[in-house]
């Protein structure tokens, strides 16, 4: 008997001084959870923690699945999913609680919670820039000061006339002050949790919020640890007081002073290799729990330290991306909602009485719309933000989450506030986020900012005017194809070239995304990248060779792949650009075999296709180690093809071919592909009145050669473009080609669908070419397709026939293969 007693785990609960006591049993039996001993899974320390975390978890995504059509953000599923099984619901009945979650259960789940949140919290510091919080820019700043500072005086004053006019609970009467001060938290955390949700998180209305969010934490932050100091500290003994400051600022001093820069001459030499060894990562590991104990050492909570050390550590490539590596994952999918789950289980909503629960929603609502008119008002007044703007930042800055929790926790493990407040403060989470997130989502939709109502292409603009390229470099190895291209694009006295190029690089290691001009003052922006470096002397060399003629600007945008053409489009519409060049998602290694694909920019390339407000070309580089040809140096002279099908991207093409064509070192050969029987088709005249547009722009050219080829089918279409396009070092072809015979049965076996049919043919490993291939979309108003059943409008050219047509080309460099010219006349000039 005394043997099965020690065994078994028996809850004690007493109601003297609100005080739970639990004993259990720290024996390690495993057997006795297996069900085929007769035992109970639900008695063991480990089944029932497992049990738990995966019936929360399994919840809280059901929960979310079903919230997510109503635009509603993860913390609201996550907090349901605990307060399920909480006494709110499951739990309010006494069987089930001690059944899935007794008393004895707490101190572990409480305890896997806290560990969490100080990794959490440890990686989100990591993530953040300590620079940005100290010096957020003037705009910031003022926004956030006003946002912390106007909501806490006025709601804590509002309070106190509640206190002074309102009859209440004595335990609302010592809370509310509290209550009330929580509202003026606007936490970055939180705010950068749901800005990457909403996925905003790189427009301006999102780095507003984000910078002013920063510096309010920073606020926030130095106010909760001095109270925490005062709070510990003897009151009779000031001598106790002042230790207690002067121990939180020597611990922040140790850190930023002392320990970060060290971690930054420990990991420099890494910052070329971008590689971490394990062991460094340990360290960093035990640092956190080191941080942590120090922190309780000094009379703070154990997350200040964690926090501390986190923003002390380099974000970014080589250490901070290593850890978010690590973390990322299992932080966000299961520190993050357990610790929102225990906040979750805590809340009793039996306990609430109705005066209590209205006196809180009005104060609730007050702190509301103050924070909202605190942001407004200077946004609007002193910095000229747009209203509707100006309202979605006050909706964002109002937004609660992971931290507000830990503060309520806090509270109530204190004994500052009681159950009742508790579960208040919690359900004013819930609702203020569940109203918040579906009205930013209706109010702000980046995607409707980059809509363009002018057409921006090569071909709808003059031929005098200057061509505006957006070129995007995501690696260094792709630098030398695109200044071949900006060459062949021939800047000229008459017709200027303005190159801006965007380095893109992937956000990791930080929660900041930027977007920076690559020169700031006459010195270079450092971004930790190579890459920035070698695309901006490049681009220098560039302008110099032509200098008057061409000219330069470079950013580096770092961002997730996700959002990142919100940037591109951002861009290109500031500077109008004609056409926007991004890299292809495959690279090709020395053998000529496919070496990486990235999916992340094959989805970028697809966002850009689909909101840019120019033209878009996609550039398929090959390599450059074997059948390179630079424009600039090489005594061969650099030869561009344009597959012509027919369609609106196919005329953009054309119309970047013949602005190549002006260049000296340029051949040009316009190669258009006719059905065989299609000579009466509205289209087909119409596309041929526009190459007759061309071809007498350039008479007299002899570098400028016209042919026709007439196929029946697609496996004509295949031999030919077999045959025939080795011989070039650039080809140009529209992406979207109309329904056609000789593209039938041909898109089946399409893999990359940002290509189009025929441009995926030509990327393809199996079509052994050296070329390099630039797939053009030409601009869609409004983001839609082109009715392409519509005749084409071409532009007014001169009456009259001319006189001669250049049909011919002389040969140079590789071109063994003949070409088969064809002109029928009366299909010409019909």
């Amino acid at each position: 008997m005394a043997t099965s007693l020690s065994r078994v785990q028996h809850d004690l609960v007493m109601a003297r001084q609100n005080l739970s006591f639990a004993c259990i049993d720290t024996s390690l039996n495993i057997g006795s959870s297996n069900i085929w001993v007769h035992g109970n899974p639900l008695k063991g320390t480990f089944t029932l923690l497992f049990f738990q975390l995966s019936s929360i978890s399994a919840v809280s995504l059901l929960i979310n699945i079903c919230l997510k059509p109503l635009g509603q953000s993860s913390l609201v599923s996550q907090i349901l999913g605990g307060m399920v099984f909480g006494r709110s619901f499951l739990g309010h009945n006494r069987d089930i609680a001690e059944t899935l979650f007794p008393v004895k259960s707490r101190t572990t789940f409480n305890l896997f919670a806290g560990f969490g949140i100080m990794f959490f919290l440890f990686t989100t510091g990591v993530k953040m820039d300590p620079v940005l919080m100290v010096r957020p820019g003037r705009k910031a700043a003022i926004i956030g000061s006003s946002a912390f500072i106007v909501t806490l005086v006025f709601s804590v004053a509002f309070a106190l006339v509640l206190k002074t006019f309102l009859t209440m609970s004595t335990s609302l009467e010592n809370s509310l002050l509290l209550i009330a001060s929580s509202q003026s938290l606007t936490a970055f955390p939180v705010i950068g949790t749901l800005l990457a949700e909403l996925k905003i998180l790189n427009t301006d209305v999102g780095r507003l919020a984000l910078s002013s969010s920063m510096f309010c934490d920073l606020i926030g932050i130095s106010m909760v640890a001095v109270l925490l100091s005062v709070k510990q500290s003897d009151p009779s003994d000031g001598f106790s007081f002042l230790l207690s400051i002067l121990s939180l600022i020597a611990f922040v001093v140790f850190h930023f002073l002392i320990l970060g820069p060290r971690l930054v001459k420990m990991f420099y030499p890494t910052l070329g290799t971008k590689s971490v060894d394990e062991k460094s990562i340990t360290f960093i590991f035990i640092l956190v729990m080191v941080s942590a104990f120090l922190s309780e050492v000094i009379g703070q909570h154990f997350i200040l330290g964690s926090l501390v050390l986190g923003l002390a550590v380099p974000d970014g490539p080589p250490l901070g991306a290593a850890i978010s590596s690590r973390l990322d994952t299992l932080s966000a999918a299961l520190f993050y909602p357990a610790y929102c789950a225990v906040s979750g289980l805590k809340t009793d909503i039996f306990t609430i009485d109705f005066q209590s629960f209205l006196i809180v929603g009005i104060i609730i609502a007050f702190s509301f719309v103050i924070k909202l008119i605190a942001v407004m008002l200077p946004a609007t007044l002193c910095f000229g933000v747009p209203l509707r703007e100006a309202f979605v930042v006050g909706l964002i800055l109002n937004a609660k989450g992971i931290i507000e929790l830990i503060v309520f926790n806090l509270w109530k493990q204190d004994k500052m506030i009681e159950d009742q407040e508790f579960s208040l403060a919690m359900i004013s989470v819930v609702v203020v986020t569940a109203i918040i997130t579906p009205m930013i989502r209706m109010l702000y939709d980046p995607s409707k900012l980059h809509v363009s109502v002018k057409r921006s292409t090569i071909h709808h603009s003059k031929r005098d005017l200057e061509l505006r390229l957006l070129v995007c470099i995501h690696n260094y190895e792709s630098l030398p194809t695109i200044m071949n291209i900006l060459e062949a694009s021939h800047a000229s006295e008459e017709s200027p070239v303005a190159v801006t190029a965007m380095v893109l690089v992937e956000l990791v290691g930080r929660s900041t995304p930027l977007l920076v001009p690559t020169q700031r003052q006459g010195e270079m922006y450092r971004t930790n990248s190579f890459t920035t470096d070698q695309v901006y002397n490049a681009l220098c060399h560039y302008e110099e060779r032509n200098e008057g003629y061409a000219t330069i600007q470079s950013y580096t945008s770092i961002s997730h792949f996700q959002t990142m053409h919100d940037d591109i489009c951002r861009i290109a519409i500031d500077m109008r650009a004609n056409i926007v060049i991004v890299p292809f998602h495959k690279r090709w290694a020395i053998d000529g075999e496919i070496e990486s694909t990235s999916r992340p920019i094959q989805n970028l390339n697809m966002n850009v296709l689909k909101k840019a407000p120019c033209s878009v070309g996609i550039l398929v580089d090959r390599g450059t180690f074997s059948g390179f040809v630079s424009v600039l140096i090489s005594p061969l002279k650099f030869n561009v093809a344009v597959i012509f099908i027919g369609g609106p991207d196919d005329m953009e093409s054309l119309a970047y071919g013949c602005r190549m064509v002006k260049h000296e070192s340029v051949i040009l050969t316009v190669i258009h592909l006719l059905l065989f029987g299609g000579e009466n088709s509205k289209d087909r005249k119409n596309d041929s009145n526009l190459i007759n547009e061309y071809r007498q722009a350039n008479m007299g050219n002899e570098r400028f050669v016209y042919v026709e080829k007439v196929l029946r089918d697609g496996v004509g279409l295949l031999s030919y473009i077999r045959e025939t396009l080795d011989d070039f070092h650039l080809i140009l072809l529209g992406r979207y080609h109309r329904d056609s015979p000789l593209l039938e049965g041909l898109g089946e076996w399409s893999e990359c669908p940002e290509l189009g049919v025929v441009g995926d043919m030509l990327a393809s490993p199996d079509f052994k070419t050296t070329a390099i291939v630039l797939v053009i979309q030409q601009h869609r108003l409004g983001g839609k397709l082109l009715n392409h059943s519509l005749p084409f409008q071409v532009r007014k050219r001169n009456p009259g026939r001319p006189d001669e047509l250049p049909t011919s080309v002389p040969h140079q460099g590789n071109m063994n293969n003949p070409f088969s010219i064809s002109i029928d006349e009366l299909d010409l000039y019909h």
